[in-house]
C-alpha cells in the first residue's frame, strides 16, 4: 500500500477519534504525531481525560461508536475497561488513551513521547 494513502487513513482515523472524544466532553485532548519517530509503535497517540470513571467509560464508548459509524472501523483491542482509570483503544495505526485525570498525571504519556509532534485540541464549552 502507498505510504501516503496509509498516512491519510491514519490521519482520518485520528481525527475521527478526536471527534468521538469531543462528543462525550473529554478534557485536555492531545494528539501526538509519531510518524517521524523510528521507535514509534503507531502513527498517532490520542490522549484525553475524564473527570470520573463513568465519564472515562463513556468516552471510550463514544469513540468506539463514532469510529464504527463514521469509518466502519473498530478497535483491534481495548484494555482497561474493568477499572476505567486508563482505557487503551488500539486501532493499530492510532492508539487512543482515555485516562481518569489523576491517572493521566501519574503516567505522563505526553512526556514519555515528547519527541512526537504535539497538538493540543481546545476543550469544547
Amino acid at each position: 500500500m502507498n505510504k501516503n494513502i496509509e498516512n491519510n487513513e491514519s490521519q482520518q482515523l485520528c481525527d475521527t477519534i478526536v471527534e468521538g472524544m469531543q462528543e462525550n466532553k473529554a478534557n485536555d485532548i492531545v494528539v501526538l504525531d509519531l510518524r517521524e519517530l523510528d521507535s514509534a509503535v503507531c502513527d498517532f497517540f490520542v490522549i484525553c481525560s475524564g473527570d470520573s470513571s463513568t465519564q472515562v467509560d463513556g468516552i471510550c464508548s463514544a469513540v468506539e461508536k463514532h469510529t464504527r459509524e463514521t469509518l466502519g472501523e473498530k478497535p483491534y483491542r481495548i484494555e482497561g475497561k474493568n477499572n476505567s482509570e486508563w482505557i487503551l483503544m488500539d486501532y493499530i495505526s492510532v492508539v487512543a488513551h482515555v485516562f481518569y485525570k489523576e491517572t493521566r498525571t501519574f503516567y505522563d504519556i505526553e512526556d514519555l513521547w515528547a519527541d512526537g509532534t504535539r497538538t493540543d485540541v481546545p476543550n469544547l464549552s
